[in-house]
């Protein structure tokens, strides 16, 4: 786990306790249902990124004798549980809210206050966004974008950014809702503000739900590892040929490597020794990520 990826999270976090706090003081000022949602929405948040810094202090726990690999799993947990507590805590109340105002619905008081504050937390939402792009931008290089987030095994980063961009989003629905509830005396515009909200959370909870639940399973390292390791194997007089290779994405730059290859024959014990360690050093130069390597020598798969 990188220094960039925790201040990240450190840096949404006190950007959304801030927020949480304006969010609520405009809700009791207007009664609006779609500020209280945000209001939630943001407490979630800062609920949420306590929750991924504990799961980075878990990852950094040295490996013992009931887990070998050690604990780099324990992010994909806190981030599955995240995006449980987006889609309970605050997409599902706020369609609750929303469907609660249609049926009851009341006017909006003075939304002055309110929107200082929406704009205030817009900005500062865009620019804790704007940071969070930044930081994935470096860890993608040439990769497009949306292809980054299906793959990637940054599951902190992927979490923070999928709550700062619904913050954002949610910031301009809840904009639209006062003022068109402010504009036409209809306090239903502000209910169907808080449905929106709600959806919106739901759908991006959804999202990361998927995407960590298969690296909490078990997942393979991105593909650029098995070119890696098919280049060095050419490279290497000592191997024949890669038989077969297994990777798992053992946590966020964590990676275990399992393979057999086939050395060139005569080879006696020492020298066959020799030759694998120093195939698996040459692999974790490379790919610094690999923790693990166990290779096998071999003739057939």
């Amino acid at each position: 786990m990188s220094a960039e990826s925790t201040g990240e999270i450190i840096k949404s976090l006190v950007v959304n306790f801030v927020i949480a706090v304006s969010k609520g003081v405009a809700a009791a000022i207007t009664g609006s249902g779609a500020m209280l949602a945000e209001t939630l929405h943001s407490f979630a948040d800062c609920g949420n990124q306590l929750l991924l810094l504990k799961g980075v202090r878990a990852t950094r726990r040295p490996a013992d004798h009931a887990h070998p690999f050690g604990y780099g799993r324990s992010m994909y947990f806190y981030s599955f549980v995240v995006a449980l507590l987006l889609f309970l805590g605050g997409g599902v109340f706020s369609i609750y809210e929303g469907i609660h105002k249609i049926e009851h619905p009341e006017p909006v008081g003075d939304i002055t206050v309110a929107l200082v504050i929406l704009f205030l937390s817009l900005g500062l939402e865009s620019w804790s966004t704007l940071g969070n792009i930044k930081t994935m931008a470096k860890r993608r290089g040439k990769t497009p974008f949306f292809r980054y987030l299906r793959d990637t095994k940054d599951s902190d980063l992927i979490v923070v950014f999928g709550e700062n961009s619904a913050a954002v989003l949610g910031l301009i629905l809840a904009l639209g809702a006062l003022l068109m509830a402010k504009a036409t005396g209809d306090g239903r515009w502000d209910a169907i503000g808080s449905l929106a909200i709600g959806v919106v959370l739901v759908g991006v909870a959804t999202f990361l739900a998927r995407e960590v639940q298969s690296l909490l399973v078990g997942e393979a390292a991105d593909p650029s590892l098995l070119k890696s390791f098919e280049e060095l194997a050419d490279l290497d007089p000592n191997v024949e040929s890669v038989l077969n290779v297994l990777t798992l994405q053992q946590g966020p730059g964590e990676i275990v490597v399992a393979a057999k290859l086939k050395f060139r024959s005569g080879m006696e014990t020492d020298a066959l020794v020799d030759a694998i360690n120093s195939f698996e050093r040459a692999l974790k130069a490379r790919v610094p990520e690999v923790r693990w390597s166990f290779i096998e020598p071999d003739n057939a798969d």
